[in-house]
């Protein structure tokens, strides 16, 4: 019993984590507005092999990424057409997955987190160091015409110790969404 008191909470954690949603942010260039929201086709840029990961650089997560994007797009209105046919905007992504590690101290006792006025009356406490992968997905919109970046989005999940391809697909697709949801950007009121 003591032992399931100890590690209990650690696992909840753990399965708290792994459920863990994507966290997007987006930026884009503010006098660039009006010409984005005049953008109805677009041509992807081909894929810089920045990092030799094969976890990123392969064909399947390419074509996860890109079918993710032109599915969001085409679904609202956007065409895809060869870069040779004068696009209104470029796309691109790139990618990375950094380790990062999480610590959790645990009270011996009762198996909740350490707290400085209570943690020396229950006893001593425990701390618990566990190392996951987080995964970076960076989509690009490039103005064709002028060749100057005009939006970033960028989507960050915990991926896991050891991510199977459903699950990576899954994020993909949720973090494309997500970020393609601030895409065209709403221009900002005047004050």
């Amino acid at each position: 019993m003591r032992l399931l008191s100890r590690v209990l909470p650690v696992l909840v954690g753990l399965g708290l984590a792994s459920c863990a949603g994507v966290d997007v942010n987006t930026n884009y260039d503010p006098a660039a507005v009006q010409r984005i929201n005049q953008f109805h086709t677009y041509a992807w840029l081909t894929h810089p092999q920045q990092t030799k990961d094969t976890r990123i650089n392969n064909d399947i997560t390419n074509s996860q990424v890109t079918g993710a994007v032109d599915q969001d797009l085409q679904a609202r209105g956007y065409q895809k057409v060869d870069a040779s046919a004068n696009p209104d905007f470029l796309i691109g992504w790139q990618g990375a997955i950094d380790k990062r590690l999480s610590a959790d101290t645990v009270d011996n006792y009762w198996g909740y987190p350490w707290d400085p006025f209570w943690g020396s009356y229950y006893g001593p406490s425990q701390t618990y160091v566990r190392e996951y992968d987080v995964g970076t997905l960076i989509l690009d919109v490039v103005d064709a015409k002028e060749k100057k970046l005009v939006w970033r989005g960028t989507a960050q999940s915990d991926i896991g110790e050891s991510p199977s391809a459903q699950t990576k697909s899954g994020k993909i697709e949720k973090g494309v969404n997500k970020m393609l949801k601030d895409f065209p950007p709403e221009p900002k009121e005047k004050k």
